[in-house]
């Protein structure tokens, strides 16, 4: 089990523009550790620091060197889409933040806690991160201050404001996707995903990521992967069987006395494979 890990964000949700703005920084060769980098990026420095940290959350930089999945979205003259303006962009960045495991709360709010409840309070959720804390593997990383403010900023992340005259607020990168609605005062609660929501080659794409270069990716990954995409699992294999269509030859879904997983038979790669969405639009 690895540690977990909370905070870096510095207060603040991911704004839409922010992870091509620390693309582009990074690949002018600067540093965020630079006296200037205040200057260059516009925003002040605990902005800095937040942007930063983000682009490691969504796995879009290590060790603040760019990732091959932040060039092939965010390159000005050949990324896919650049400013992530496509619906299905803002999927593969979920997905990313989820299995990244930079920020420990997205795995654990969306798969760990959805496989109890479907509804949750800030409290409920803050009370199952402190037990998920409570092994000794996890010793010393549980902090409640620090809980409690990586909570509010998934939820600005993800939930849509009321208040319509905040404005700031509706520049949280994720909001477009709805996958986590305020119900009544403090209850949250999962949407829904349709499996008309998601393009086939982003689930692709999330099964070949996940894994690993293994040629088989078993049940219970799909379920965490169904989790990690707010998808009824028959939803996420219903995708699945459309995948089996585009690529025959190279996608099974095998359900043999009752072990189902999905088999790569033929050679993918996970960027052809978006490339091949992106140029269906």
């Amino acid at each position: 089990m690895s540690r977990y890990s909370f905070s870096g964000h510095e207060s603040f949700h991911c704004k839409s523009l922010w992870l091509k703005k620390g693309y582009d920084y990074l690949l002018a060769d600067n540093h965020f550790t630079d006296i200037d980098s205040v200057a260059k990026l516009g925003v002040g420095k605990n902005m800095v620091a937040s942007i930063r940290f983000w682009l490691r959350a969504f796995g879009l930089s290590q060790s603040d060197e760019l990732t091959g999945i932040a060039d092939f979205l965010f390159d000005t003259e050949y990324g896919r889409d650049p400013y992530a303006e496509d619906l299905n962009t803002l999927w593969v960045l979920h997905f990313l933040l989820v299995v990244t495991g930079v920020a420990s709360i997205y795995n654990l709010t969306f798969v760990e806690y959805q496989r109890e409840k479907k509804e949750f309070s800030k409290d409920e959720l803050r009370n199952f991160i402190k037990r998920k804390c409570s092994v000794p593997e996890q010793r010393n990383v549980y902090n409640e201050n620090t809980v409690k403010k990586d909570i509010a900023v998934l939820l600005k992340n993800y939930v849509a404001p009321k208040d319509l005259k905040n404005i700031e607020d509706f520049s949280a990168l994720l909001i477009g996707l709805g996958l986590i609605v305020n119900k009544d005062s403090d209850v949250y609660s999962y949407r829904v995903t349709e499996p008309e929501d998601i393009a086939p080659e982003i689930i692709l794409f999330a099964l070949l990521s996940i894994s690993g270069g293994d040629k088989t990716v078993s049940f219970d990954v799909l379920q965490k992967m169904s989790l990690a995409f707010c998808l009824p699992i028959v939803s996420l294999i219903e995708i699945i069987r459309k995948i089996e269509k585009l690529y025959p030859g190279k996608v099974v879904f095998s359900d043999n006395s009752g072990i189902k997983n999905v088999q790569f038979i033929g050679e993918l790669s996970r960027f052809n494979v978006l490339d091949n969405y992106y140029d269906s639009l």
